[in-house]
């Protein structure tokens, strides 16, 4: 990943109770002094990684990433108590207060775009500006063309995986039976359920197959809060009210932003960035013409510094 920022180490880590449950783990890089930018990394639940600190110049920018809860090294793991939408932003806003910030720029993607988008609807008065990427609006399409049919058509053979964990009686809602699996008392199916479910989006995640993100979504910690926590908020919608991301789009007005979304994303279609985008006027879409849904791809990587660079010359 030469086209990042070198790697850096956070100059200070600690935790934030937000609650009498929830302790989140708070990273801070780059230049105390420089402008603030929040990290929100997606799932919800998969947390933070060392390469997401490298999107950022560390001579301008001041690095905030954080695991939302019950994600990463935020405490407790994998809970879906008091999880939803809401708390995180609220979260977010209780992180920027204590850092003393007046305004920060979100960098976010997948469901880090649908939560930069929830932030900045409820507080656009804190927010300098958004970078979006992979776009999730939450809506039930999404999810019934991810985890119903849909991409099943293009992917099969990872389908097939994917379905194994659920009786063949319980396949027409794929959701609801895996939320009773994840949910169950049975650790070994829940386990089992857990890496089906994050391995099944971690292969379709890039355009050419990585083996090296589906190891990542494999991982038991990672698999566990990722699949408990994205199926809770998908059985309820994300809590939100229908189409409420795109009804309420007005609220980013004078917001500027920068959505970055690959051609053949099949986590997240292109519908949903091009929907946003006619609905932000301050809004510019780039389209990567060879790409899929993760980060990590070369001309998603290339473009997304490219923006970070972008807003650091205009809020400088």
């Amino acid at each position: 990943m030469k086209d990042l920022y070198p790697d850096i180490e956070p100059f200070h880590h600690w935790r934030l109770q937000v609650d009498d449950v929830h302790s989140l783990y708070v990273e801070e890089c780059g230049r105390r002094t420089g402008i603030p930018v929040l990290f929100l990394h997606g799932g919800p639940g998969a947390g933070c990684e060392p390469y997401h600190r490298r999107f950022f110049d560390p001579e301008r920018y001041h690095i905030i990433l954080f695991d939302q809860r019950g994600s990463g090294h935020s405490t407790p793991h994998a809970s879906l108590q008091d999880n939803t939408t809401w708390h995180l932003v609220e979260d977010m806003e209780k992180l920027r207060r204590k850092l003393g910030l007046e305004k920060w720029l979100l960098f976010g993607g997948s469901w880090g775009s649908t939560l930069a988008l929830a932030y900045a609807q409820s507080y656009p008065e804190r927010v300098s500006g958004l970078i979006l990427r992979g776009i999730f609006l939450c809506r039930p399409r999404e999810i019934q063309w991810f985890y119903q049919e849909g991409a099943s058509r293009l992917f099969p053979d990872f389908w097939e995986d994917f379905q194994a964990p659920v009786t063949r009686d319980k396949r027409d809602d794929m959701v609801s039976a895996y939320h009773e699996l994840l949910t169950g008392k049975d650790e070994l199916r829940r386990m089992a359920a857990a890496k089906a479910w994050s391995v099944w989006e971690g292969r379709t995640a890039t355009l050419l197959h990585d083996e090296a993100v589906e190891h990542h979504f494999g991982q038991p910690h990672v698999a566990l809060s990722m699949a408990r926590i994205e199926c809770h908020y998908f059985m309820n919608n994300a809590f939100f009210q229908q189409n409420q991301l795109l009804e309420e789009a007005g609220k980013l007005a004078g917001i500027p932003g920068i959505i970055v979304h690959g051609r053949y994303d099949v986590i997240c279609p292109l519908e949903s960035a091009w929907e946003l985008y006619k609905h932000w006027p301050d809004s510019e879409l780039q389209i990567i013409p060879d790409a899929g849904h993760s980060a990590a791809e070369p001309a998603t990587r290339a473009a997304l510094v490219a923006a970070t660079d972008s807003f650091a010359d205009r809020l400088s």
